[in-house]
């Protein structure tokens, strides 16, 4: 079981993986955020925690379960501007496949402006990013990307993806664990592209301490087993 309620000021911006493509950020203020909240479906043990903010890339059950989260979190969807509880939110439109969303849909990828750091999370990107979209999504200190294929960009676009970006740290999400039965690879076909990794039970830092110590960190699932 997850448990994270109180909102209380900490020294360091914190990431911890709740599974899946599912995160919470949580500020040096204690503004806590949840990235694409998932359901029963999935196979992860569903978090139980709270947030201020929770951002949805895309409508599909195992990224948009809002209702899973406690507290009254404010939701973020879709592209555009938003600012939030002091955080600063963009969200860039891409795709969840590679034919322009005919297959799968639209994908949000969201740019979070936290603490003097800009994390960016992928959502379900489904495809390689255009010199356009690159443009709109900015410099990122924090990559959140999906590494496992299918559904996704696969362990290779995502290298590809990391050369296009070019963030200071690099964490894996939605690929395959234990706990889940999707089609989808393991982390270890991503990291195999790099020569620094680290496996972390969180990741934290504060301004420029705490990056460029590792480029890639594999989190621990925060519910229990690391992913494998």
């Amino acid at each position: 079981m997850i448990i994270e309620s109180s909102r209380l000021e900490v020294a360091a911006m914190k990431i911890k993986w709740l599974g899946h493509a599912c995160f919470l950020i949580t500020t040096t203020g204690g503004i806590r955020i949840v990235t694409d909240p998932f359901n029963e479906e999935v196979g992860y043990p569903l978090p139980h925690v709270e947030a201020d903010i929770i951002t949805v890339s895309h409508q599909h059950f195992d990224h948009s379960a809002v209702s899973v989260v406690g507290g009254r979190p404010q939701v973020v969807e879709g592209p555009g501007e938003h600012r939030l509880e002091g955080v600063s939110v963009r969200g860039v439109s891409t795709f969840h496949d590679k034919e322009e969303g005919r297959k799968r849909g639209t994908n949000t990828v969201f740019v979070i402006a936290v603490d003097g750091l800009n994390v960016c999370h992928l959502g379900d990107l489904g495809h390689l990013l255009s010199p356009e979209q690159v443009s709109l999504i900015g410099p990122v200190d924090v990559l959140l990307i999906p590494v496992g294929g299918t559904y996704t960009i696969d362990a290779w676009e995502a290298a590809e993806t990391v050369a296009a970006l070019r963030p200071r740290v690099v964490i894996p999400m939605h690929y395959k664990t234990d706990y889940i039965n999707f089609p989808i690879t393991g982390v270890d076909e991503f990291t195999g592209n790099f020569k620094q990794v680290a496996h972390r039970e969180f990741f934290e830092a504060t301004g420029d301490t705490g990056l460029g110590e590792d480029q890639v960190v594999v989190l621990a699932f925060a519910g229990g087993k690391t992913g494998a």
